[in-house]
C-alpha cells in the first residue's frame, strides 16, 4: 500500500447481484473496489494491477473456483488477505479454505456487519504484518549502528493494564476482549477472528474440557455433526498452536483430551504430551 491510504479490494463472484451489491457496500465504507465475474477475470486483473490489499471471493464458480484462485493468489501475492464466501458450506471446503491460507470463511447469506467486520480485521492484519516487517528492517539497521556504542537496555512496551471483565489471563497468555489482542509472555500474536473466538472460549473455560461441537456452537453459532466439527476444530487448534506454543509438538496451552475435546490448563503440564503436527 505504499503511497496509498485507501485499501484496494477485489470482489470476485459469478452472481451479478451479489458482486455489484457487495462492491457498492464496500465503496460506501470508503474502500477502492474492483469487481470480477470469474476466477479467470480476476487473474487477468491481477496480472495487470499492483497487488490488492484484500479479496472477497465466492468459492463455487465455473472454471477457476474460489479455492483454486486463493492458491494462485497466495503464490503471486502472499500479503493479499482473502475472505471466502459460499452458499454451499461443507466440511471439505472449510478445511481446504483454511489450509490454503484464507483469512476467513463465511456462509451466505451473511450479515452485512459480519462481512464488514471480517474485512476490517483482514486489512488490519495485513497492515500490521507489513508494518512489522518495516520496523524489523529499521531495527536491524539501528542495532548495527549501535553495536559499538553503549546504550541503555531496551525495554519491551508494557502490556495494557488489567481491566476486570475485559482481560483474560491464563498461564502467560493474556487476551484483551475489546481490542482483540493476544500476548504470549509479552509477545503480541496475530490471530484470525475465528482463532480469537476459539482461544477466548477455551481461556474462559480454563481447566474444563470443551468438545468440538461445543466450540463450533459457541464461536460460529451453528450446529454440525460431531465428526465434521472435530476436523474443523483440529485445523484451527493446529494453527493456534503454531502461533502460541513455544513447541507446537509439545503443547502447554492447548491440550488434547483424547476422544473428548480440548482444554486450556491454568498451569502448564509437567510432562507435555507429544502431538502430531
Amino acid at each position: 500500500m505504499s503511497g496509498r491510504t485507501t485499501p484496494r479490494i477485489l470482489v470476485v463472484d459469478d452472481e451479478v447481484t451479489t458482486r455489484l451489491s457487495l462492491a457498492e457496500l464496500l465503496r460506501l465504507e470508503g474502500y477502492e473496489v474492483q469487481i470480477a465475474a470469474s476466477g479467470e477475470e480476476a487473474l487477468a486483473i491481477l496480472a495487470q494491477e499492483e497487488p490488492f490489499d484484500l479479496m472477497v471471493v465466492d468459492i463455487k464458480m465455473p472454471g477457476i473456483d474460489g479455492l483454486q484462485l486463493t492458491e494462485a493468489v497466495q503464490q503471486r501475492s502472499p500479503d493479499t488477505v482473502i475472505i471466502l464466501l459460499t452458499a454451499f458450506g461443507s466440511l471439505e471446503t472449510a478445511i481446504q479454505a483454511l489450509r490454503r491460507g484464507a483469512h476467513d470463511y463465511l456462509l451466505k447469506p451473511c450479515p452485512v456487519s459480519q462481512i464488514l467486520e471480517s474485512v476490517r480485521r483482514g486489512l488490519t492484519k495485513s497492515y500490521q504484518e507489513r508494518h512489522r516487517r518495516e520496523l524489523l528492517s529499521r531495527l536491524e539497521q539501528t542495532l548495527s549502528e549501535l553495536q559499538a556504542i553503549e546504550q541503555p537496555k531496551l525495554e519491551v512496551a508494557p502490556v495494557p493494564p488489567l481491566s476486570e471483565g475485559r482481560i483474560l489471563e491464563v498461564q502467560d497468555v493474556r487476551l484483551d476482549r475489546e481490542r482483540h489482542q493476544v500476548w504470549v509472555a509479552g509477545r503480541p500474536v496475530d490471530l484470525t477472528p475465528t482463532e480469537f473466538k476459539i482461544l477466548t472460549y477455551l481461556m474462559e473455560h480454563a481447566d474444563q474440557v470443551c468438545t468440538p461441537p461445543q466450540l463450533i456452537r459457541a464461536t460460529q453459532g451453528y450446529e454440525a455433526d460431531p465428526w465434521g466439527t472435530r476436523a474443523i476444530i483440529r485445523v484451527h487448534i493446529r494453527r493456534l498452536r503454531r502461533k502460541l506454543e513455544p513447541d507446537p509438538s509439545r503443547p502447554r496451552y492447548l491440550i488434547n483430551v483424547r476422544g473428548v475435546g480440548y482444554t486450556f490448563p491454568s498451569t502448564p503440564p509437567e510432562s507435555p504430551e507429544t502431538v502430531e503436527e
